[in-house]
């Protein structure tokens, strides 16, 4: 099938399939009407036009919650050498020192935000590699863009630094442009004898600020790495209670498992959010030199949620040195997703995890699909999991204030300029 050509004006758009956790439904997919009217969704409208959307998949636009704009895209200038995560820092940090002014990291992160809006994201958190004095050059563009975009998409920052940094006399300044942007402090964990107090100072500052907090954690396949542990139960000692997210988290998957599970119930009890990055994740993990590669690198998700713990997916890096591929898109992650983590023949409500979950974790608006609320939508040409899976969606319609957007992304030679040896 085809999916129709929306008219203008009101519409009441029938016989749309919708994931029955976003209407309070136990069933993985209901039937259900949408009534559209003055960019808004509403009980009824007498002049709203009937549409048969013969069985299309409908969801609120997505949050995308852990993504990294500055480094976006420089893949055709500094590739990742061997497909390492070393290969991937050395790449970054060289491209970082020689090329990252604020006309460069702007130019990238407007591509990046227009191919997030075409496929249908209405909020990005992104990460900005912070440490001085790039700090304050990614931060001025993080403000200046924000505010050109505040009409399509809502956008927040979290500063990455490496733990070690939060010692040194420059985080100071970096946590005061975090504070100053209505911003998020992050940082990178690695164990080590100053973890402590690193996580002391870290938590500390949060505190002082009163913003929420968001790691890169254990992003390795080393099982003796446990940091997670760490914060964990710095967040339980604390009594820290703004939100904390806490993302990668590989070394799960290959540590023992009574260890694993007893990580997870310091998780549960310290409240905190995750977020699984399966593509990057996949990419970079467990890779070596002509040997196939005999883990994953997902987390732990079925447990955790299992424990309550709210677990969100996310794009994570887009054709840098941490992953060659990627479009922003939320519907390649939900397939991805899925796929990796076999999501499949599991709960019927996982759709919470791009939608609903990362919501609540960075505090953006919650996705809903109820009268009131904004009319911002992606639909898409399928009836059923499997159809909407087995294929890439690019003639999906996204819907923002009731009417269709332009869903063609951004064309890859506007960076051509870019990728250009200086």
């Amino acid at each position: 099938m085809a999916l129709p050509i929306l008219p203008p004006g009101p519409l009441r758009l029938d016989n749309l399939t919708v994931p029955g956790c976003l209407v309070g439904e136990a069933e993985s997919l209901v039937s259900r009407s949408l009534t559209l009217s003055e960019g808004r969704i509403v009980q009824a409208d007498a002049a709203a036009e009937p549409v048969d959307m013969k069985g299309a998949m409908v969801f609120p636009a997505f949050i995308d919650m852990h993504t990294h704009l500055d480094k976006g895209h420089i893949w055709a200038r500094s590739p990742n050498p061997n497909g390492t995560f070393d290969g991937a820092l050395e790449a970054v940090r060289a491209d970082a020192t020689a090329r990252w002014s604020a006309e460069d990291v702007r130019a990238r992160m407007e591509f990046s935000l227009k191919a997030a809006q075409a496929h249908g994201t209405r909020a990005i958190r992104t990460h900005l590699d912070s440490h001085a004095p790039q700090d304050a050059i990614s931060w001025g563009v993080f403000a200046e863009t924000r505010a050109d975009w505040a009409d399509r998409i809502a956008l927040q920052a979290a500063c990455l630094v490496a733990c070690d940094y939060a010692l040194e006399d420059d985080f100071r300044g970096t946590a005061r442009l975090v504070g100053e942007t209505d911003g998020v402090l992050g940082m990178v964990t690695y164990p080590g004898p100053d973890l402590d107090a690193q996580l002391d100072r870290f938590f500390g500052t949060a505190l002082d600020l009163g913003v929420m907090v968001d790691f890169h954690t254990d992003e390795t396949m080393d099982p003796s790495v446990n940091t997670l542990r760490d914060i964990a139960r710095k967040v339980i000692g604390l009594q820290f209670d703004a939100s904390v997210v806490v993302g990668h988290l590989c070394s799960l998957s290959t540590m023992p498992e009574a260890e694993a599970l007893a990580t997870l119930d310091l998780v549960a009890e310290a409240g905190l959010h995750v977020v699984s990055l399966p593509m990057c994740n996949l990419y970079l993990q467990d890779r070596h030199a002509a040997r196939t590669p005999r883990n994953r690198g997902i987390t732990l998700v079925h447990e955790m949620k299992a424990r309550g713990i709210p677990v969100s997916f996310a794009s994570d890096n887009t054709r840098d040195p941490f992953y060659a591929y990627g479009d922003m898109d939320m519907i390649e992650v939900m397939r991805e997703a899925t796929r990796i983590g076999h999501l499949d023949h599991s709960d019927p409500d996982w759709t919470d995890a791009f939608l609903t979950n990362p919501a609540a974790a960075c505090g953006f608006d919650a996705p809903s699909l109820a009268p009131g609320a904004p009319a911002d939508l992606v639909i898409c040409n399928a009836r059923s999991w499997t159809e909407l899976f087995a294929r890439p969606q690019s003639d999906r319609i996204v819907l923002r204030a009731g009417r269709p957007i332009d869903t063609a992304p951004p064309d890859y030679s506007e960076l051509d300029p870019l990728m250009r040896t200086p």
